[in-house]
């Protein structure tokens, strides 16, 4: 039988106990620290010729010129004419739904005039090109795809360049059609760091990105936050998170699946459950139990649940609520009789789910809500990828004759208490008087 933390609020020790098991080391070692580095070097020196090099090492493909290595968009949809006729009905229902939800998070520029006639304001611009990475391989993920690509579109990013490394030469068809759905401009046969390096420094054939986003493995992940400054990035994620806050109410099935939809990612993925009910923790364990050998995937979720796992018996639901706000899970599922009353509440989380008829898996396809979101407890100071992602914010000061009178003996002031005079002068030469 599944071993399971148990732990209880009410312990003297709750605190740290809970602490240990959020802790997550996500920094590579020594090793592929200095892998990555050294790809990134050699494609900036080399550009074209290393990445040919790197994916015929590393993914076996046979290319002998990054021509071998683009895949054209007439392939993608084609990938999404043949591809079964449900598949493709449901890439489009999701990404119109996605599409739906980020064109509300559009920004928009704006001004305004004071008294004097100095115009403030702020102009909205979006991304001139943005690299999205996919896993490939026998990993498919067009859910990636669509939450990636779909918001960049939505902002109005000029170009969006995808890299999927072929491993083998092995083509995840799937893949490529969820990028002709969203819009992706260009497709390259690349993964690993050099995909990475690639779209940061720009090759003869790869144009440079302004911002690289999308999920990869540990190589990735390293790559990404050195060529962070060179390029924006979405982030650094952690292994995948749920945290269910459940009244008792809810059919223990329901949870221990909504648990298991976490655990099966990978074995480092957490899952945890609080109730203030007790009976009702035993009876999820109980269904844990139950239906964990019927899964394909057991002993990854075995793994994960047994090593990240926990279930947390709390005295009320103000004390669950204050154990999910120092959690700061990235999946956050309220299966209680009032569930928008407590999102009140949640000062940190990555998305929330709401009442017992909303998994988490909903939002991870195609509820419309982004699912590349904060891991390891980051959800306490950032948010879900979105289109304010792919767009930038520049300030716009336009100072009337009138209104430089004013500003420039308050800048004067200031700048001289700083000691720099060119900039009071260059004030000052405004000024009338």
């Amino acid at each position: 039988m599944l071993e399971i933390k148990q732990l209880d609020a009410a312990q003297a020790d709750f605190w740290p106990q809970l602490e240990s098991l959020l802790a997550w080391e996500g920094v590579s070692d020594d090793k592929v620290t200095s892998i990555v580095r050294e790809i990134l070097a050699a494609v900036k020196s080399n550009g074209d010729a290393a990445v040919i090099e790197y994916s015929r090492r590393f993914d076996r493909v046979t290319a002998e010129t990054m021509a071998d290595l683009e895949i054209s968009l007439d392939r993608a949809h084609a990938a999404l004419k043949n591809i079964p006729q449900d598949q493709r009905q449901a890439l489009e229902a999701a990404a119109d739904r996605v599409r739906n939800y980020h064109e509300h998070q559009k920004q928009d520029s704006w001004s305004y005039t004071e008294a004097d006639g100095t115009v403030l304001g702020q102009q909205v611009t979006p991304l001139d090109r943005a690299g999205l990475y996919v896993p490939g391989g026998k990993a498919a993920y067009p859910s990636s795809v669509l939450m990636n690509a779909i918001p960049a579109k939505v902002a109005g990013v000029g170009e969006l360049i995808m890299v999927v490394p072929t491993p083998d030469g092995e083509v995840n068809e799937l893949v490529l059609a969820a990028a002709a759905v969203a819009g992706v401009d260009r497709i390259f046969a690349i993964g690993g760091a050099q995909a990475v390096a690639a779209l940061a420094y720009g090759t003869e054939t790869i144009p440079q990105v302004d911002k690289i986003v999308g999920p990869g493995n540990i190589f990735v992940a390293t790559a990404k936050g050195m060529v962070f400054g060179t390029v924006g990035i979405d982030m650094i994620a952690g292994p995948s998170e749920i945290l269910v806050i459940c009244d008792g109410k809810t059919d223990p099935e329901w949870i221990a699946m909504d648990l298991f939809s976490q655990a099966e990612h990978d074995e480092d993925a957490q899952s945890i459950l609080i109730s203030p009910d007790a009976d009702f923790l035993v009876k999820v364990k109980e269904a844990i139990d139950r239906l964990l050998p019927t899964m394909e995937r057991k002993d990854i979720i075995n793994t994960s649940l047994q090593n990240r796992a926990a279930l947390i018996h709390v005295d009320g639901m103000d004390k669950a609520v204050e154990v999910a706000n120092f959690i700061a899970a990235e999946h956050l599922e309220l299966s209680v009789d009032e569930p928008m009353e407590m999102a009140k509440k949640i000062r940190h989380a990555g998305a929330i789910f709401l009442g017992r008829y909303t998994p988490e898996a909903l939002g991870d396809y195609c509820a419309g809500p982004n699912h590349v979101l904060p891991t390891s407890r980051t959800a306490r100071f950032s948010s879900p990828l979105g289109v304010y992602d792919f767009q930038k914010r520049s300030s716009l000061i336009q100072v009337s004759e009138q209104g430089a009178q004013t500003l420039g003996k308050v800048a004067s002031v200031l700048a001289r208490g700083e000691s720099l005079t060119a900039h009071a002068r260059s004030a000052e030469y405004r000024l009338k008087d």
